[in-house]
């Protein structure tokens, strides 16, 4: 191979180097911002403030056709078993562990969660740090590392349904770790947001079942005890 073939190999990497930078620059956004508003995207939320200065931060939202109390249900009981899973794929969480099963239901006794309950995310111990049923609901890493947050706004019988991740990427290695995460951070999460929606809408439109009650109304046994 003579020199100028080696620059000419050199200069062809370091060009393809810089399109792909490029491409991820423009991916990027829409990757973090998965049908969130510019607006959503920017705002500061309810939940930012368990994580200042954060080195990454996800939003991204969905539309509901129902009402915030029956999509709140379904966020009470996110976790692990034997609570009602992510709604995502449950066989990609189970390969790493998580012990997730996707519930179709209502489950009652999550159904009143609280500011200190924890739940295992592998090796992530998460605590509830802020509940405002049905509005916002606000998880942080024991580590601090970590803020997940739920913020439900109702408009004329729909719910806009954000979910924020903030980060703090201590070394530079998590910063370079979480890059080729961020695409498979999308694809789990956008498949929870529409499992949400599907669920919530299917409760209140009535075809779930009659026994699931959303929040803030009586079930059908409470109300004829009545």
């Amino acid at each position: 191979m003579t020199l100028n073939s080696r620059r000419r190999g050199l200069t062809d990497a370091l060009a393809l180097l810089a399109a792909l930078s490029v491409l991820y620059r423009l991916l990027r956004g829409p990757i973090l911002t998965w049908v969130a508003t510019r607006e959503e995207a920017a705002a500061r939320l309810l939940g930012d403030e368990l994580l200042e200065d954060a080195h990454g931060v996800t939003t991204r939202a969905i539309t509901i056709d129902a009402p915030a109390a029956t999509v709140w249900p379904w966020l009470a009981q996110m976790g692990p078993s034997p609570r009602g899973g992510a709604y995502t794929y449950d066989w990609i969480e189970n390969l790493l562990g998580l012990d997730m099963h996707s519930a179709d239901r209502i489950l009652v006794e999550f159904q009143h969660p609280k500011v200190g309950d924890t739940i295992g995310l592998g090796p992530n111990r998460m605590r509830l740090e802020r509940v405002e049923p049905p509005h916002v609901l606000a998880w942080r890493s024991e580590d601090g590392n970590w803020v997940w947050t739920f913020v439900l706004e109702e408009q004329a019988g729909t719910t806009r349904l954000v979910s924020r991740n903030r980060f703090r990427l201590p070394t530079l290695v998590a910063r370079i770790g979480m890059l080729p995460m961020e695409p498979g951070s999308l694809v789990m999460e956008r498949k929870m947001l529409r499992g949400i929606k599907e669920r919530a809408e299917r409760l209140a439109s009535g075809t779930s079942d009659p026994r699931c009650a959303p929040f803030g109304t009586n079930s059908p046994a409470e109300s004829s005890a009545t």
